[in-house]
């Protein structure tokens, strides 16, 4: 398929209000922040989403609002995943019909598939849908590792275009690459990995962190990518503290209250998320500050 993702996506949040329902209005100002600082793609409705916890006309919502505050002017990546092929397939081509661009599938949690149970989930995903597929690798969450060679034969199903690679191993990563052909988009799904997988062969990243910083996070890939590695280094090292400190506690606990410190949105979590310990809490708030990000009288 010809779909190319490639520079900085963001895994973007689902705001709440205080009555936990979606907060459809800072929702909708999330995605103008992010258009105007100059991001690539969107993703929502992944982990970072809180998608678990989205009923399922809560979870169309959400992609149809993302979809109109786009209004086209860039690609939406949606996570359609699960431990349930039948589900996901089902939910892969009812997706379609919304407008959606391409959608990104976590590999299955809880189940442990063998690699060939890997590979025909996802090539049933594909074949379900022919909306272009990207995996979802991030055995750290799921207890599953999609390795290389499983990478490598799903490569040649022929709409699936790319994969987020969550290893948190720059070997395995560089592996993945070896295995698919070339214009197989291999993007990091870890922040901090951003830079050298980009300089080892990788195309971009879908981001947490641009939540709170769509622009530098954009032209950080973007520095790499255009080989520009030591101003890429630079803005690397600049932004690694914001990049560890929205890991302190489970994703998306800080970047929640990142964004909420911000004014973005009500630090509001569903269950079993929960507000972050106030330890880490003042850690998050302090680098926030030397970032420049909390309004002048929260910073002062």
């Amino acid at each position: 398929m010809s779909l190319e993702i490639r520079g900085c996506g963001t895994a973007l949040v689902t705001p709440f209000r205080k009555n936990g329902s979606v907060d459809e209005a800072a929702l909708r100002r999330l995605v103008q922040f992010q258009l105007r600082e100059g991001i690539d793609f969107l993703v929502p409705c992944g982990t970072t989403g809180e998608t678990p916890t989205l009923e399922h006309g809560e979870y169309l919502g959400v992609i149809r609002v993302v979809l109109e505050e786009a209004g086209g002017k860039v690609p939406i990546v949606v996570g359609v995943g699960g431990n349930s092929t039948k589900k996901v397939c089902n939910l892969a081509g009812e997706i379609k019909e919304l407008g959606v661009q391409a959608i990104l599938s976590v590999a299955p949690y809880y189940n442990k598939p063998t690699q060939e149970g890997l590979y025909q989930h996802f090539k049933a995903i594909a074949e379900a849908s022919d909306l272009p597929v990207i995996l979802y690798n991030v055995p750290g969450r799921t207890s599953s590792n999609i390795e290389p060679a499983t990478v490598g034969r799903l490569a040649q199903v022929p709409n699936i275009i790319g994969i987020k690679e969550a290893s948190g191993s720059i070997v395995q990563q560089m592996e993945v690459l070896n295995a698919v052909p070339p214009g197989f988009n291999v993007l990091s799904g870890d922040d901090a990995f951003t830079f050298p997988l980009i300089a080892v062969g990788g195309v971009g990243v879908i981001s947490v962190v641009a939540n709170e910083i769509p622009g530098p996070m954009t032209r950080l890939a973007h520095l790499a990518l255009d080989g520009k590695y030591d101003e890429a280094r630079k803005l690397n090292a600049h932004l690694l503290p914001l990049m560890q400190v929205n890991f302190i506690e489970t994703n998306p606990i800080p970047v929640k209250a990142a964004l909420a410190m911000m004014g973005m949105i009500e630090e509001v979590y569903r269950l079993p998320m929960v507000p972050m310990r106030p330890e880490n809490r003042a850690k998050l708030e302090k680098v926030m500050a030397a970032q420049g990000l909390l309004p002048k009288t929260s910073a002062a």
